[in-house]
This record gives C-alpha cells, sequence and structure tokens, in this order.
C-alpha cells in the first residue's frame, strides 16, 4: 500500500538528512515547531517499519533515529556498531561490520551495538 506524503513526514525526514547523524525524538521536536510527540513518534515508527531509518537503543535507554543508507525494505539490517559519545551524547552509526563468530546449529540475522566513549569531536 502506497503512503500519503504529508508535510510533517517531509519535515522530519528533512531534518534527519540535514544533521546526518542519528537523533532523539527530543532532538528532532526541538528543530521542528508545530508537530506534537505523538505525530512525531508516529513518524518514526513509520518510517523504521517503511526501512527509511533504524532506531538505536542509547547507552542512556534513549532511542535515537538515523537514515538507512544501505537497506531495502524487504532487507532492513543494521549490522553495524554505533557509538555513543559521554561527553556531547552524539550517537553514530560506523560503517564497519563487525565479525560475529556464533556456534555451531546459530544462525546470525541481526546485530545491535552500542559502544561509548569520547568521539572524535570532544577529543
Amino acid at each position: 500500500m502506497k503512503r500519503r506524503n504529508t508535510k510533517s513526514k517531509d519535515d522530519v525526514l528533512e531534518i534527519l538528512k540535514l544533521k546526518g547523524t542519528a537523533m532523539s525524538h527530543d532532538m528532532i521536536e526541538n528543530e521542528i515547531e508545530g508537530y506534537n510527540r505523538a505525530t512525531i513518534y508516529r513518524i518514526l515508527n513509520r518510517f523504521c517499519k517503511d526501512g527509511i531509518v533504524h532506531r538505536i537503543v542509547g547507552m542512556n535507554g534513549k532511542q535515537y533515529f538515523a537514515m538507512c543508507t544501505t537497506c531495502k525494505h524487504e532487507e532492513h539490517r543494521h549490522n553495524h556498531i554505533h557509538f555513543q559519545c559521554n561527553n556531547c551524547e552524539k550517537v553514530e552509526c560506523l560503517e564497519e561490520e563487525p565479525v560475529i563468530n556464533l556456534p555451531k546449529g546459530y544462525t546470525f540475522e541481526n546485530f545491535n551495538s552500542v559502544v561509548s566513549g569520547i568521539c572524535q569531536d570532544c577529543h
């Protein structure tokens, strides 16, 4: 089913593209005005389901959303490490995919990891 394009969806998508890093709901809400919390959450959840963005749960338990760069709707995978800075709290995708060695009989499907430390901007 084709989804309706709305100004609110365009605005949320534009801010995620413009910032180029993972953003929390609060960060997005601070960047765009005129939309209530529930509307922004609905848009972000729809974008996740449609393979436009992916969700990262940071070290602080907060959800962050980042643009998908290599996903297709039928293959929504994010097998890369996410890095959260302990100083500025920025969350970013590190494109290197780690090697995961599982015991015999296990099948790898998805990987979710957040590493914390100090980012290159805060050094």
